[in-house]
């Protein structure tokens, strides 16, 4: 028969993942300021208040900590934005949808946890080529793929014409974030709020020239 934990396991377990996450932020904080080649593993348990041990028993290397924050990242700030990605195929309101999905993946890449993280995992991607892949997979290829995905059910119930959901995907990706992409990433002043639904509207736009379907046009058999 299975025996529950203990309290004091509950207690013990729940101090580990504190540590854990108190080793995270500190890491993240000094890899971030400092650069990851810059940042110790002393350096990180000084910032956390915990012992090099407590760091190293969380994590094996410096390596496999700075993954982690990465995909963690990534995770937290993309699922909800993703879940967005898959309502779209059942949308009522495409071009209200679209709109309110482009402001949102434009919000997203350009946070500025985001910018700051994308620029030290591309400075690192020579000598930690697995995590550049990493990162571009659970980044922007899962992305594409869920829109790609949302837009073949789009094209399936006849509310976009779209015969290549994955060329259509990548071309609302550049159009939503292509060039405030770029800006953030070689710090270019912040784009005002103006600046962002002008750049949503023209995306939005553009998009639905591409792919809306015309009232009246019979949906595919």
């Amino acid at each position: 028969m299975h025996t529950p934990p203990s309290p004091a396991a509950d207690r013990e377990d729940g101090r580990s993942a504190r540590k854990r996450q108190a080793v995270m932020r500190a890491a993240t904080e000094l890899f971030l300021a400092r650069g990851y080649q810059a940042t110790s593993m002393d350096d990180i348990a000084a910032a956390a208040a915990v012992s090099k041990p407590t760091v190293y028993r969380h994590f094996t290397d410096k390596e496999r900590l700075f993954v982690a924050i990465v995909l963690d990242t990534l995770d937290r700030i993309g699922d909800p934005f993703r879940d967005q990605v898959h309502a779209l195929a059942t949308s009522a309101a495409v071009e209200a949808d679209l709109r309110a999905l482009a402001g949102s993946y434009l919000e997203t890449v350009t946070r500025p946890e985001v910018i700051r993280l994308r620029r030290l995992v591309v400075g690192e991607a020579g000598r930690l080529p697995e995590l550049a892949r990493a990162y571009h997979e659970r980044a922007a290829a899962r992305t594409l793929a869920s829109l790609a995905e949302g837009f073949a059910g789009l094209d399936r119930r006849g509310a976009l014409r779209v015969d290549d959901p994955a060329g259509a995907a990548a071309h609302f990706a550049f159009l939503v974030i292509g060039p405030a992409l770029d800006a953030a990433l070689f710090g270019v002043p912040d784009a005002t709020d103006a600046d962002r639904a002008a750049t949503v509207e023209a995306a939005v736009r553009v998009f639905l020239a591409a792919y809306g379907r015309a009232p009246g046009t019979p949906a595919p058999a």
